[in-house]
């Protein structure tokens, strides 16, 4: 096999394993489920993001607040004790 050869064959074979890696990229993406904001099964400072009193991510000092939301896989909330889909006012 000529150096040409070589390295025609090197070419094809990265090529084929990039578009193998963004096809399966792809699907991983497209099988993901989809996510929704579980209301009041925060920890301190782990909420995702805009509670009473801020707008930003890991702020909510308080655990489990009412007003705070973590995102989860949709249908895992109503599984978890205290979960809500709606945020409570009060």
């Amino acid at each position: 096999m000529t150096k040409q050869q070589t390295l025609r064959v090197a070419l094809i074979s990265a090529l084929t394993v990039g578009v193998g890696a963004i096809g399966a990229t792809t699907v991983q993406a497209a099988n993901a489920p989809a996510m929704v904001k579980c209301y009041g099964i925060n920890a301190a400072h782990k909420n995702d993001c805009m509670s009473p009193g801020h707008s930003c991510a890991g702020q909510d000092a308080k655990a489990r607040d009412p007003g705070a939301f973590v995102m989860v896989p949709a249908g895992l909330c109503a599984k978890i004790a205290g979960g809500s889909t709606k945020p409570h006012k009060g």
